[in-house]
C-alpha cells in the first residue's frame, strides 16, 4: 500500500512539475515575436486539480514566478495541497512557433523535457521524462493560463486527465 501511495505521489508530482513547463510554453502564444515570453514575466497565483494514478483528486494551490531574458524562460512553481507538494524548476526557449526545454522537480526527484509549438492562444506540448509522458494543451486569455495535463499509460496506451490549473497575477 505505502509503495502504491509513494508512486502515485511521485507520478502526481511529475505532473505538476509538467504544468510548470506548460505555464511557461504560453508566452508564445500572445505575446510579439521578439519577446515571446514577456507576457508571463513577475508573479502568478492560483491552482487547481491534480488527479494521481490511483484516482484521488488533490487540490492545491500555486504560486509561480517567470524570470524572462529574450527568448528564454525560466521558471519556479510551487504548489502544495493537504497531502500533496511539488517544486518545479522549468527552462524553456521559444524559436519561432515551436518550444523545446527540460523540467526538474526536486520533492520527487523527477526530471525530463518538453517539445512542442504555440500557436495563436493555445499551446500543444509533448512531455518526456525518467517519471511521467504525457500531453498538455494551454489556453492564454488576459492575464490568467489554463494548464491541462493528460497522462499517459505505457501499458494499456490510453491517456488519462492528470491535471488541471489556472494560474492568475
Amino acid at each position: 500500500m505505502r509503495c502504491d501511495l509513494l508512486s502515485s505521489a511521485h507520478k502526481a508530482m511529475a505532473i505538476a512539475g509538467l504544468m510548470l513547463a506548460a505555464a511557461l510554453a504560453s508566452p508564445g502564444a500572445i505575446a510579439s515575436p521578439s519577446d515571446p515570453f514577456d507576457q508571463l514575466k513577475g508573479d502568478w497565483k492560483g491552482g487547481g486539480t491534480v488527479w494521481p494514478a490511483d484516482g484521488q483528486a488533490k487540490k492545491v494551490d500555486c504560486s509561480v514566478k517567470y524570470a524572462v531574458a529574450g527568448d528564454k524562460i525560466t521558471q519556479t512553481l510551487r504548489c502544495t495541497g493537504d497531502d500533496y507538494e511539488v517544486d518545479t524548476t522549468l527552462k524553456l526557449t521559444d524559436k519561432g512557433d515551436k518550444i523545446k526545454g527540460s523540467w526538474n522537480e526536486s520533492v520527487y526527484d523527477a526530471s525530463g523535457t518538453v517539445t512542442g509549438t504555440a500557436k495563436d492562444d493555445t499551446i500543444h506540448a509533448l512531455i518526456a521524462g525518467d517519471k511521467f509522458s504525457g500531453r498538455m494543451s494551454i489556453k492564454v486569455s488576459d492575464a490568467r493560463h489554463t494548464i491541462n495535463i493528460v497522462q499517459f499509460n505505457a501499458k494499456s496506451g490510453i491517456y488519462r486527465l492528470a491535471t488541471s490549473l489556472t494560474l492568475e497575477r
